[in-house]
């Protein structure tokens, strides 16, 4: 028998076709399927996209979701949720014991499938990537009766109990009749109308008077004025039904109920969200209306582009193996920083937009589904950072626009600070920081002495603590070098954060005697804080590692360097940045902390922030045995290290080489959570499902298989040969790194573009 060549060369198409394929990654491996309904929200699973968040599950028989949207905050600064759907079909399929609940991580929505008897429904959930709604796609086998409520414990004020306001910006310091204001929610013809209006005066103004910001207040950004958000869930052929009450999770609520026209095979259930400022509720309701056609096949095409920019696989052919689950969490997690690609405020800390009701994470708060352990319109940027700092290696650089944004809408608020307070330029951020760019006012502190600067959080923890928004200023920086964007929008922030240390610390030691440096012509950083726990520090290592990493880098930009005013002034600053100082302990050379402290007051470690995040010691670099020795002997160094939420202990196991414990570390940091859906880690010390527990697990797991110094970049520098691993992230210089370790050896490497490929040291 004869064949052509043309055969034979479909053949070889084929095979290696199949070749690539049987490397390339299988997201759906890691999709998360229930095979039983859930107890409760607690055993929810998240789903969203765009700006939206769902906690999605079948209890009783009925499928129940909270929504979230980010930015949605009340007058006191709670990031409220939208409300809760229930949706009722009759004969009901999920009596029987045919169940699924999945996760479809490739395509980004929940599919359920029940079968009772005869009766069989398939149902999609999923949030439209490119316009606020959400869909519910439900086809039956059978004529069914559908009944969607939307249900709503803000059907009237509710007064905030004791603990309660920790879910908003008065935390502890509540008045005692402070109630969260009630919605507005209506049938209107066949579909049901919510919405939250806030009003003209709100915490804002309450905070602006309290830190002594009057004059300047006209000036500011105020983004919860007049606030409104809510939207409308319709379905066509339903018709309005009733209105009922219930208690769910000790919270009573009402239920606004549409059901069809008649028994239907297929239901379409649309919930439509805008979120404006505006007094007119009409204009709202106006752009609230206006057509919005939800795209399937393109919400689809999105989901396999997010995945295809990034992937990391560690012993996918042993799914029972530690290594996949670590993975599979990892992808879980991102899929969940996913769902908030394009919000207008960043990934909250503490929840992000897939909190559940609080009795479930803890059974003394018995409080509305709103509740989450520090607030929602405050922002503490050391939890932040680690929500964020992964993008850059999963290629993920277009979702960090929201916590970019955040600062550079509150930059002018920032350099009114120091100009009010101090008389000085520069913008002063502070750790915890409201959405409108001010001091918590719990932490700021309502029984200060009248003496007390103003300008100064009356906080054993927070005081003097201004460095972190040089981690975000990093961020950025890394962004350009990573990706090539314009970040020319941002440089003013930057060039802002950086001035303030000059001009403040100048200012300071000028109030202390005649000089404004010190005798080597040097800042001298005091009073400051390594984190909130080396305290009243003189030259704070995290302080002096973040100037030095910052300025060096804003240098590099072209825009600087062209710039000749601005190019003298940052290369004078950068040699008035003082020393990262080291010390002796039984011998060995170690990172001090700060030159000097007065008092240590929580459990971080400064000391190891040269290494992560700023990158001046590590695996390849200079005097990495100093940082080693820090690792080693500093009795607190070990007495704090810890997987546990914030903890970034894995990291710097990672970046210092350290094989074991980085690969022990980030195994207890990202294995399954103790709740039926793995990445719902916490509350650690902050909140359940805890997201700076999962993004700093992320972290770690891309510093183990690629870490990257200048144009190096360092392959496999912390990694466990032991365990197979395929791999693809991103480096510098619009760089992307494919690798394939199996049994030991590297069986793919594959670096686009290829020149890069000479720049690649396998540390193996």
């Amino acid at each position: 028998m004869r064949y052509s060549n043309k055969y034979f060369i479909s053949i070889i198409f084929f095979l290696m076709f199949w070749v690539v394929q049987s490397m390339a990654q299988n997201i759906s491996d890691y999709n998360i399927v229930w095979h039983s309904p859930s107890k409760n929200s607690s055993e929810s699973m998240p789903c969203g996209g765009g700006d939206i968040g769902m906690n999605v599950w079948v209890e009783n028989g009925d499928i129940l979701f909270y929504f979230s949207r980010s930015g949605t905050f009340d007058e006191n600064n709670t990031l409220l949720k939208l409300g809760r759907v229930r949706v009722r079909l009759t004969p009901n399929p999920f009596d029987g014991n045919d169940f699924s609940q999945e996760l479809k991580l490739e395509e980004g929505h929940i599919i359920i499938k029940g079968k009772n008897n005869t009766i069989s429904s398939d149902i999609r959930i999923w949030a439209d990537v490119f316009n606020p709604v959400i869909n519910v796609d439900i086809s039956n086998n059978q004529n069914l009766k559908v009944e969607v409520f939307y249900e709503n414990w803000r059907y009237q004020d509710r007064l905030l109990r004791k603990n309660e306001s920790n879910q908003n910006s008065y935390k502890w310091a509540a008045s005692k009749d402070l109630v969260t204001k009630k919605d507005e929610i209506q049938f209107e013809r066949d579909k049901i109308l919510f919405f939250h209006q806030n009003d003209k005066q709100t915490l804002f103004d309450v905070v602006v008077q309290q830190q002594g910001l009057e004059a300047v207040k006209s000036e500011m950004f105020n983004p919860i004025k007049n606030l409104t958000f809510g939207g409308v869930l319709e379905a066509k052929n339903f018709k309005a039904s009733d209105i009922s009450i219930g208690i769910y999770a000790d919270t009573d609520y009402k239920a606004w109920k549409l059901e069809s026209n008649k028994p239907t095979k297929n239901a379409q259930i649309k919930i439509k969200l805008h979120t404006e400022q505006t007094e007119n509720i009409d204009d709202w309701k106006s752009n609230l209306y206006k057509p919005i056609v939800s795209d399937l096949a393109k919400n689809k095409i999105w989901w396999k582009a997010f995945w295809d920019k990034s992937f990391i696989h560690v012993q996918s052919e042993k799914k029972e193996s530690k290594g996949f689950e670590i993975a599979r969490n990892y992808q879980l997690f991102r899929y969940m920083l996913g769902c908030n690609a394009y919000g207008k405020y960043p990934t909250k800390f503490n929840g992000g937009l897939f909190t559940y009701d609080p009795v479930h994470t803890d059974s003394t708060l018995n409080f509305t589904p709103d509740f989450r352990k520090w607030g929602g319109g405050t922002h503490t940027a050391q939890n932040q950072r680690l929500v964020y700092f992964s993008m850059l290696r999963s290629g993920d650089t277009d979702m960090m626009k929201p916590q970019f944004d955040f600062y550079n809408r509150i930059l002018t608020t920032a350099e009114l600070r120091s100009k009010t307070y101090w008389g000085h330029e520069g913008a002063c951020f502070t750790e915890q920081i409201e959405n409108f760019g001010l001091p918590n006012p719990s932490e700021y502190g309502w029984k200060r002495p009248e003496s007390y600067d103003k300008g100064m959080e009356y906080n054993a923890w927070l005081e003097y603590q201004w460095d972190t928004a040089l981690e975000f200023c990093f961020m950025i920086l890394e962004t350009e070098r990573y990706t090539d964007k314009d970040i020319s929008t941002y440089l003013p922030l930057i060039e802002s954060t950086l001035r303030f240390f000059d001009e403040h610390y100048q200012y300071l030691a000028k109030q202390r005697g005649r000089k404004a440096l010190d005798e080597q012509g040097k800042l001298v950083l005091y009073p400051g804080s390594a984190c909130e726990t080396y305290k009243m520090a003189y030259n704070a290592a995290s302080t002096v590692a973040a100037l030095q990493t910052v300025s060096s880098r804003l240098l590099e930009l072209p825009q600087i360097q062209s710039d000749t005013i601005k190019s003298k002034y940052f290369k004078e600053f950068l040699t008035r940045i003082p020393e990262i100082r080291t010390r002796e302990i039984d011998g060995h050379t170690t990172i001090s902390p700060a030159w000097l402290w007065e008092r240590v007051n929580n459990v971080e470690t400064p000391q190891l922030y040269p290494v992560f995040p700023w990158g001046i010691y590590g695996v390849g670099k200079p005097n990495l045995d100093i940082a080693l020795n820090t690792w080693k002997y500093d009795n607190d160094v070990i007495k704090f290290r810890s997987h546990v939420g914030w903890k970034q202990d894995a990291i710097w196991a990672a970046r210092l080489g350290l094989i074991n414990e980085a690969k022990e570390l980030v195994t207890n940091k990202l294995e399954s959570a103790n709740t039926r859906f793995p990445a719902f880690w916490g509350p650690g010390y902050d909140w359940t499902p805890d997201h700076n527990w999962g993004g700093s697990g992320m972290i770690a797991l891309q510093e183990m298989l690629l870490q990257t110094d200048e144009e190096r970049i360092l392959l496999l520098p912390t990694w466990d040969k032991s365990w197979d691993v395929h791999f693809k992230l991103h480096a510098p210089y619009n760089t992307t790194v494919e690798c394939k370790l199996e049994n030991g050896e590297i069986t793919l490497l594959k670096v686009t573009p290829e020149n890069r490929k000479k720049d690649v040291i396998e540390v193996f």
